[in-house]
C-alpha cells in the first residue's frame, strides 16, 4: 500500500451539503428545513430539484458555504436533520474525490450513480456569496 503525503487544508474553496429527500412528506421535511437553514446560516441555498440532477441519485438540493462556517453549520445539521440524508463534500481541485471518497454522509449512503460527469483537477470552488440574511442564531 502506497501512501499519499496529506493534502493541506488551503486545498479547500468551499463545502457543498445536499440535503436529499424522496417523496412529498420528506419533500416537505427538506423544504422547512431548508427554511430553518436560511434563518441561521449566511450560506447559498440552491434550487430544489425534485429530479435527478448531476452525479446524484435522488431528488435534492444544495447548500454552498465557506470553509469558516463548517465548524458550526455541518454540527448544527447533524442534530437538525430531521432523519434526512445529507452528502457533504468540500471544492477542492478534485470534484471526482470530493463526492466518492472526500464525503461525509449524515443518514443513507446514496450510490453516485453519475460518476463519469465528476472532473479532476478542476479548478477549486469558492462559496458564492450567501443568499441568505440569517435571522435567528444557529
Amino acid at each position: 500500500m502506497t501512501t499519499t503525503p496529506p493534502q493541506p487544508l488551503a486545498a479547500i474553496g468551499s463545502f457543498h451539503a445536499h440535503i436529499y429527500f424522496d417523496g412529498p412528506a420528506q419533500r416537505e421535511t427538506a423544504l422547512a428545513l431548508r427554511a430553518q437553514i436560511g434563518e441561521r446560516f449566511g450560506v447559498a441555498l440552491g434550487r430544489v430539484h425534485d429530479g435527478l440532477v448531476g452525479p446524484h441519485a435522488r431528488a435534492m438540493y444544495q447548500v454552498a458555504f465557506d470553509v469558516a462556517s463548517f465548524g458550526k453549520f455541518v454540527p448544527w445539521l447533524m442534530l437538525n436533520r430531521q432523519g434526512l440524508t445529507v452528502l457533504v463534500h468540500p471544492n477542492t481541485r478534485d470534484s471526482r474525490r470530493d463526492h466518492l471518497t472526500h464525503a461525509l454522509w449524515m443518514g443513507e449512503v446514496l450510490p453516485i450513480v453519475r460518476q463519469e460527469i465528476l472532473g479532476t483537477d478542476d479548478e477549486p470552488e469558492l462559496a458564492p456569496a450567501p443568499n441568505t440574511a440569517p435571522t435567528i442564531a444557529p
